[in-house]
């Protein structure tokens, strides 16, 4: 379709009835919770409590950074040291640096849907969210709409976060469609009131996880942007 036509289409789209696609970002537009999971079982290992991925999946995915330490500090049972957090970070951003893509299909997606409302509300600190943005060439599409859980009192499954974005957007949150890959993401949308859409096509995701997000409330679960965008568009025209 010709650029022109297509701008001109979802415009009218629009103004059916106003909406804003909040995205979670790891797992939802950068690949990135095989890397930064990696990097956590190499520390945690390291500290004396043997870790697998598989491992760091289920104790530390989407949780903010505090709750992060705090959880490695059950599991080894000490406290860590002061500098923790800066060299996890720092080994972390090596990662990225080196290794670090989009969700297959994202920056398409961004690009097709550019004229609708869009930001990102994420568990992740604002500075891995600024650096992983820079290694995906995200950062113009999302200036000065990227919000960290550390910007609120409590961070997913709470809906703080979705609440927080959508008052920046100037949008209802039952207006919002947020698009989650994390049974947390989606706990926190769904009691946000918004539409949720679970994601699963990132690296990390395993079998079954479809399931475990339909019963935490997604009101549809797609496995890549390309059926993404099939369910989106009649949620933009008001249709449900």
């Amino acid at each position: 379709m010709d650029p022109g036509k297509l701008s001109s289409k979802l415009s009218s789209q629009l103004s059916a009835r106003h909406r804003a696609i909040i995205f979670d970002f790891d797992g939802v537009l950068a690949d990135s919770e095989v890397l930064s999971n990696s990097v956590l079982a190499e520390i945690v290992s390291e500290l004396g409590v043997p870790t697998t991925v598989e491992d760091a999946y289920r104790t530390y995915m989407g949780k903010r950074l505090s709750e992060v330490i705090e959880a490695i500090e059950r599991v080894i049972g000490r406290k860590l040291p002061a500098d923790f957090a800066d060299a996890y970070q720092a080994r972390t951003f090596d990662a990225f640096r080196a290794r670090l893509k989009p969700v297959d299909g994202a920056p398409e997606f961004l690009e097709t849907w550019h004229e609708v409302p869009q930001c990102i509300a994420s568990s992740s600190s604002p500075g891995r969210l600024a650096l992983s943005l820079e290694v995906l060439n995200m950062t113009a599409q999302f200036e000065g709409r990227v919000f960290s859980a550390s910007n609120v009192a409590r961070g997913k499954p709470h809906p703080d976060i979705f609440l927080h974005a959508a008052e920046q957007l100037g949008v209802k949150p039952a207006d919002c469609i947020v698009i989650e890959d994390s049974v947390g993401g989606v706990t926190a949308a769904r009691a946000a009131d918004a539409t949720v859409i679970g994601l699963t096509a990132a690296g990390h995701i395993r079998p079954g996880h479809d399931a475990r997000l339909r019963q935490a409330g997604a009101d549809h679960v797609v496995a890549s942007y390309t059926e993404l965008d099939r369910i989106i568009r009649p949620l933009l025209r008001g249709q449900t």
